[in-house]
């Protein structure tokens, strides 16, 4: 096995882990893994091959990365199959669908707090100041989030 082939697999194994640490599916994982390796864009057929998966479960698979913004569909005129690779904003794309679970966290928060009626927050203190911390928590890391996406953008135009 030659060095390039040793690290295609270290790469897609590890991403296939760190998916799966954020409670996706492994071959997610292994799917941009392969496209983030990949200088071209690689059609299904060549993600099923490279990945020794049938084609039905990585089409799914594809469709969900598409749906998270994370790959794209490309035309080749030379084929009429589809190709794939990844978004150019891919990592950010991929924090950004992590910031959305963040802010959902939040509105939760106060959706419930809002719900309640006073009485039923002074019933249930212990309930009620655990949602107002949530809200707070979720607040503050919403706003840390949108500062790192500020300074993200700064630092990919130094980058690019």
């Amino acid at each position: 096995m030659s060095s390039e082939e040793k690290i295609k697999l270290e790469i897609i194994q590890n991403f296939g882990y760190a998916y799966r640490a954020f409670g996706l599916s492994k071959i997610m994982g292994h799917v941009i893994a392969l496209l983030i390796f990949s200088p071209a864009p690689l059609s299904l057929d060549e993600i099923s091959k490279t990945l020794s998966r049938s084609k039905g479960p990585v089409s799914q698979v594809m469709k969900r990365l598409r749906d998270r913004n994370l790959i794209r569909r490309v035309w080749q005129p030379s084929s009429r199959k589809d190709y794939y690779e990844i978004q150019p904003d891919i990592f950010e794309n991929a924090f950004r669908n992590n910031f959305e679970l963040i802010k959902q966290n939040t509105r939760l928060a106060k959706q419930l707090l809002t719900k309640m009626s006073a009485e039923e927050k002074k019933s249930f203190k212990t309930l009620t100041k655990r949602l107002k911390e949530m809200e707070r928590f979720y607040e503050i890391m919403e706003q840390h989030f949108q500062d790192f996406l500020n300074a993200w953008a700064e630092e990919k135009d130094l980058l690019r």
